[in-house]
C-alpha cells in the first residue's frame, strides 16, 4: 500500500512522461516543515527530487532545473511550496 498523496503521484507521472529513461527519487519532506512558512496543511508542500537523465549531459545546473520545472508545469510555486532539485547526468 502506498502512502503517496495525489500531488506526489502527479509529479511522478509528469516526470516519467518527460524523462522516460530517467532514474529518479521523489521524497515528500513536508513533515519536516510542519508549521513553517509554506506548509499548507496538505502534507504535500515540500519535496526533494534527485533525477538522473542522460539528456542533462552538457547542461548547466540552472538549465537542468528549468527543464525539470517545465516538466512539472504549475506544480512548483502553485501547489508545491518548495522543491529541492538535484539533476545529474549518468556518471556524475
Amino acid at each position: 500500500m502506498s502512502n503517496k498523496g495525489p500531488v506526489q503521484r502527479e509529479m511522478e507521472n509528469l516526470l516519467r512522461a518527460a524523462f522516460p529513461d530517467a532514474n529518479f527519487t521523489l521524497s515528500n519532506d513536508s513533515a519536516k516543515h510542519h508549521g513553517h512558512a509554506g506548509d499548507d496543511g496538505s502534507g504535500e508542500s515540500h519535496f526533494s527530487l534527485h533525477v538522473e537523465w542522460a539528456g542533462f549531459a552538457g547542461m548547466n545546473r540552472v538549465a537542468r532545473q528549468r527543464t525539470v520545472n517545465r516538466a512539472l508545469g504549475d506544480l512548483p510555486g502553485q501547489r508545491v511550496h518548495a522543491l529541492a532539485i538535484r539533476a545529474t547526468a549518468p556518471g556524475e
